[in-house]
């Protein structure tokens, strides 16, 4: 018999969150299981969904990093008339087929703006004869709450309705605890996945980066203090004053602005746009100086290079901040804010970090497999 799949999935900024549902719709798929993908927002051509089914709800995304207001794709507010469609749409689309599990992404552990949406979802889903089994999919890093009364709501949301929760990480390193303080009352349903990467990449062949100190920064649009800083960080070093810096500078970066940049460097600092083999040079560094987003992190784990961490923080952004702080815990990095960052701190920074040993931790990998394992494995026994 073959097993039915509904996966929920809204990314409102990035697109990491959907790509992330589509990795585990795909792992389930591999199995055998026949899922489809309700998006709440256009899902980026580049992405590739595979067998899955997918269907389009009406679409909205936020207009900043606030996160403080919904608005369509041509930027109008929602208003309670797109909520009532957005609600139709998500239980049509449930009610389509005899679904057997139903996978929310991130939610109740965020994008609780759409619960005017979603908990209509579950009770429908709790409504039908035979209701599905539910999880939830979240990221290593939950973003703190300012009102503790919200993070309750999680866990009672959580409780109330979910028999699952997958936490893409690897508990050696982050756990649910480390973000969440109501984790123990959930602790029962939690299981760790190890991290959702991206899959592996061809050698380059290029003998870069032995023994450099990396600077990188993903895209490079938030990452102007970072760089600044590292340009002029190599002569203030005492341990790394001797080593070739390396740095990395996104294509978010326009042309003029790179060259500048690029004229800017100190001696015996390399800057170049930012390259496919990276996880390759963080393996032949010395060190890793990044910000904190999930994906460089992923890669600067499983390369097991020391690091320094400098996370983006504007706004109300909380998320790069505690992942670097539990990695600093664990003796894997030392973390700096970005606010106040001169080359001086940098500098100092860095030959903190350097005393750090690398690790020969195998990071644990594949979480979306294991998510498909996991949940095929919990429908067996709920069928058993």
């Amino acid at each position: 018999m073959t097993l039915n799949a509904f996966i929920h999935v809204q990314h409102l900024l990035g697109t990491g969150h959907v790509v992330r549902a589509a990795a585990i719709g795909k792992a389930l798929a591999a199995e055998g299981v026949s899922v489809t993908l309700a998006s709440g927002n256009r899902i980026p051509p580049t992405l590739d969904t595979g067998p899955l089914e997918i269907v389009e709800l009406p679409a909205c995304k936020s207009p900043d990093a606030a996160f403080k207001r919904l608005v369509t794709l041509d930027n109008e507010d929602i208003d309670d008339a797109w909520k009532s469609a957005r609600v139709k749409a998500s239980i049509q689309a449930l009610e389509a087929r005899d679904y057997d599990l139903l996978l929310t992404e991130t939610y109740p552990f965020g994008r609780r703006q759409l619960d005017f949406e979603l908990t209509p979802l579950l009770e429908a889903a709790e409504a039908r004869s035979k209701p599905p089994l539910i999880a939830t999919s979240i990221r290593d890093i939950l973003v703190r709450k300012k009102e503790l009364w919200k993070e309750r709501w999680m866990a009672d949301q959580a409780l109330k309705y979910y028999d699952r929760i997958l936490v893409h990480s690897d508990p050696d390193f982050i756990r649910l605890g480390d973000s969440f303080p109501f984790a123990d009352d959930v602790d029962a349903l939690v299981r760790y996945t190890g991290y959702v990467g991206t899959a592996a990449r061809p050698s380059s062949g290029s003998a870069d980066g032995e023994d450099e100190i990396i600077i990188s920064c993903g895209g490079g649009a938030v990452a102007e203090s970072l760089l600044s800083a590292a340009l002029d960080a190599r002569p203030l070093s005492r341990r790394a004053e001797d080593t070739h810096w390396r740095v990395l500078i996104g294509h978010d970066i326009s042309g003029d602005a790179f060259a500048i940049y690029k004229q800017s460097a100190a001696e015996g600092v390399f800057v170049e746009r930012a390259r496919p083999d990276f996880p390759e040079l963080l393996k032949r560094a010395r060190l890793s100086v990044s910000q904190a987003g999930y994906n460089t992190v992923l890669d600067i784990l499983v390369a097991g290079v020391p690091a320094v961490f400098v996370p983006f923080a504007q706004v109300n952004e909380t998320e790069q901040t505690q992942r670097a702080v539990a990695l600093a815990r664990h003796g894997r990095a030392v973390v700096i804010p970005e606010e106040g960052l001169t080359p001086e701190r940098l500098a100092g920074a860095i030959d903190d970090a350097l005393a750090l040993p690398r690790s020969s931790h195998a990071v644990r990998l594949g979480g979306a497999e294991e998510s498909a394992r996991i949940l095929i494995q919990d429908l067996k026994e709920r069928n058993a």
